[in-house]
This record gives structure tokens, C-alpha cells and sequence, in this order.
């Protein structure tokens, strides 16, 4: 196979896509424009950089997300090996060292004489051979116009927003302690208590902080899933409590008792120097974040080695422009991964940029693909992205409402994912058996 596929972007869904194409012995170009330019969100020039958070999602194969997971490791997905590599503890997820795993991403994708990697930015798509747009949510205006001139469509958008992150030897452990609520054995993140005074003081300085202005921001553009807490704390002061800071499942050691408020940190590192505050996306002037922030009892003296930030993010209205398969439907040479289509979340731009992978090696053999199993997320996600009916269509994660609905009639949610679990891996199996993706 000597025609080079090429694919534009080296975040985790052109990552995905560059290491599962090599390892179908097909060639391919991958063009990632940092570190020579950098983008609002990025502070590295690793590919597959975590920008938000460093968890990749549940393995519990009985969430959508796990589900997923388990469909990408059936069909031995080469980037979520890498990512089962570099694991820090973080309970039923699959949290990832960021540095070691972009490290190890980078090195498996730089050394692979199946990939050319181009250290630069490319602000026109390819008008031959097969083409994979993984350029993700902060893809250059440049880019972003040429697009729009062969789709003949406008951007959509939202307002996406990240989290701080603290090291660990400045937090004070007194007033902190590990565990985790759905595992009473588990001691996987760090919990700083509040009690109801406490919790008060803060989410009335948490209203009244001052923000950081953003040029065309539209609150109505913002994400629901991944909301700032200073939004959070203006629609209720109960929507942060039984939101991020929710302290059901957890018991102050100190006191036996269950706090009134719980902030959660998660390791971000293997050797657990720093960690992030899970759930705290804002938008917060730094000077604001660290005066804010360090009201929280055990973060009082805390290093802030990295500040929560907000940023335009950029996809494309798959229902009107992409097929099942996520090719444009004007030209199905050019497939779209990642972000830029609407599915959101780390572990669903790895499944996508697989997927395209799987796709093109098909039609390299038999010049039209199969497409996976309707009652298998790997499936039913690309295709609940194209088939929506929204007036406006918004970012969508994986769910279990994806995959059609089983014949029987099963009470009970857990017997319920179970057989919808089974269904799943054996339409997979014979899948894999009959067209070897």
C-alpha cells in the first residue's frame, strides 16, 4: 500500500488513527502544528495532550464509557494500550500520567517507519487520497475556513473550561484525607472537607470573584457537562454541593462523621506530586483562583502550578455533513475524528479515530467499508451523532441510549446493561471474525 493517508492533527483521535493505520501496514502523514504553534489550551508539544482533565473515563464495563473501552481493547486499540501503560490510581477510572503517556505516544508515533510526522501547521485539506480531520476543537481559523469553503457549512461552537492543579506537599494533610465514595476500601483521591460555614463563606466569594473577560463568550455556548463552578454556584449553592463537591460515600476520618462538602483532587502524576481538582472548571482571574480557592480548609497554603482557563471550541454539524461512517458526505475520501464532530470526551475521540482507521484499511481491500455493529457503542455513537434531531446541535458523550433497545423486556438497570453488555461483545466477535477491521 503505498498511497499515504492524511491526517490533520495529533491529539488523541489522530493519534489513535496514525498508530491503528500502521498497525494495519497503511502509511500515513500525520501534521500537528505544535510546538511551532501553540493553541490557547496546550502548554506542550507531546502528542495526545490532556488538556482538561487526565481521566479518560470509567472502566466499569457496565457504564457507557467502559463499554467503550472494552470494544477499543477487544479490537487491541494501539493507543489505549499506551494509555493502560501510564495509569495513576484514580478508582474505577482510567486516569493517565499525563507526562509519561504523551511522552510514550509521541516516541511510539515518531519511531514508526509507518508514520511521517510533520512538525507544522496545514491550512488547506488535501484534495487527493484519503484525508482524517482530527484537528480538534481549537483547529487554526485557517484550517477552520477551508472547511467551511468545501462543506459549505458554518463552525458551531461551545465555551469548554479546565480545571487548577496544586502539588502535593502543599497541601495541608490535616485537614485532608484519602478515599474514594464507591469504593470504602479505596484510597484513590485526595478529599478536603468543609464544614457548612465553610462551604458558605466560599460560595459567596466564589459569586462575587471577578472573571476573565472572553472575546464573543455566549453562556448559552457553554457545555453542560463540564459547567464552570462559578456558573454552578449562581444557579444554587446546592447544585456545587451535590455536584463536584458532593460528599456522599465519604467519611472524615478526623471526625467519623460525613462532611457538609467534599473538593475532590486526583493524581495527575505517577508519583502523585500534583494533583487536580476534579469538577473545578472556571473561568476565574488567576489572582481570583488562588484567593478563591485557598478558602477550601487544606488548599489554605497551596502551590498553584497550573490555573483553571476557558477557550472556544470549535466542531462541525455532523448531522447535515457527515455520513454513518463520519466521511463528508460530499466527499467520503475525507473522514472527521474527535472533537470536531460533536462526540466529546477523550476516550470517544480515541474510538473515532480508530474507528476511521478501520474504515480506510477496509477500503484500501475491498473498497467499501463495514461499518460496526449497530448494537455496539463503537457503532451506535458515530451513528447517534449523525442521526440527530436537535434544533441545535450540541456536543454529545457516549451513552447506553445509543445502542438500540433489546427484544426482551428486562427489569432492572443492572441485568439490563448486562445483557446489552453481552449483545455487544458477541455481535463484536463475529464481527471481527467476518471483515478483520
Amino acid at each position: 500500500m503505498n498511497e499515504k493517508v492524511t491526517i490533520i492533527g495529533g491529539g488523541f483521535a489522530g493519534s489513535s488513527a496514525a498508530l491503528a493505520l500502521a498497525e494495519r501496514g497503511i502509511k500515513s502523514v500525520l501534521y500537528e502544528m505544535r510546538p511551532r504553534k501553540m493553541t490557547p489550551a496546550h502548554s506542550g508539544g507531546n502528542l495526545a495532550e490532556l488538556v482538561c482533565s487526565n481521566s479518560m473515563g470509567s472502566r466499569e464495563t457496565f457504564s457507557a464509557n467502559g463499554l467503550l473501552m472494552a470494544e477499543l481493547a477487544k479490537l487491541a486499540c494501539p493507543l489505549l494500550k499506551i494509555a493502560t501503560k501510564n495509569t495513576v490510581p484514580a478508582g474505577k477510572a482510567l486516569a493517565v500520567d499525563r507526562e509519561s503517556f504523551g511522552h510514550e505516544v509521541t516516541s511510539a508515533i515518531g519511531s514508526n517507519p509507518f508514520i511521517e510526522l510533520i512538525r507544522d501547521e496545514i491550512s488547506s485539506i488535501p484534495s487527493d487520497g484519503f484525508v482524517i480531520i482530527a484537528s480538534g476543537p481549537l483547529t487554526s481559523d485557517s484550517l477552520i475556513e477551508d472547511m467551511k469553503r468545501i462543506t459549505g457549512g458554518s463552525a458551531l461552537y461551545f465555551f469548554d473550561a479546565t480545571s487548577p492543579t496544586v502539588t502535593l506537599d502543599s497541601i495541608d494533610m490535616s485537614k485532608a484525607f484519602w478515599g474514594n465514595r464507591r469504593d470504602p476500601n479505596g484510597a484513590d483521591y485526595l478529599n478536603c472537607p468543609m464544614n457548612e460555614i465553610e462551604f458558605k463563606a466560599f460560595c459567596d466569594a466564589l459569586k462575587d470573584a471577578e472573571r476573565t473577560e472572553i472575546r464573543d463568550f455566549e453562556p448559552d455556548k457553554l457545555f453542560e457537562a463540564c459547567l464552570p463552578v462559578e456558573l454552578l454556584v449562581q444557579r444554587d449553592y446546592e447544585a456545587l454541593r451535590f455536584g463536584p463537591l458532593k460528599p456522599v460515600g465519604l467519611k472524615d476520618p478526623n471526625t467519623g462523621k460525613r462532611p457538609y462538602a467534599i473538593v475532590q483532587l486526583r493524581r495527575e502524576d505517577s508519583a502523585g506530586e500534583y494533583l487536580n481538582l476534579v469538577g473545578f472548571q472556571t473561568r476565574l482571574k488567576y489572582p481570583e483562583q488562588k484567593r478563591v480557592f485557598s478558602m477550601i480548609p487544606a488548599l489554605k497554603n497551596a502551590r498553584w502550578v497550573k490555573l483553571g482557563h476557558m477557550h472556544k471550541n470549535f466542531y462541525f454539524d455532523a448531522p447535515r455533513l457527515l455520513d454513518e461512517f463520519l466521511r463528508l458526505k460530499s466527499d467520503n475520501r475525507i473522514f472527521l475524528a474527535g472533537q470536531i464532530t460533536g462526540g466529546e470526551g477523550y476516550l470517544e475521540a480515541v474510538s473515532q479515530g480508530f474507528s476511521s482507521a478501520c474504515y480506510i484499511a477496509m477500503m484500501f481491500r475491498d473498497s467499501e467499508p463495514m461499518i460496526f455493529p449497530e448494537v455496539s457503542l463503537l457503532g451506535a455513537f458515530p451513528r447517534a451523532l449523525v442521526s440527530s434531531k436537535a434544533e441545535c446541535y450540541q456536543p454529545q458523550k457516549v451513552s447506553f441510549g445509543m445502542l438500540p433497545p433489546l427484544s426482551e423486556n428486562i427489569r432492572g438497570r443492572r441485568p439490563r446493561r448486562e445483557k446489552l453488555v453481552a449483545r455487544s461483545f458477541s455481535a463484536l466477535d463475529e464481527f471481527i471474525e467476518r471483515y478483520k477491521p
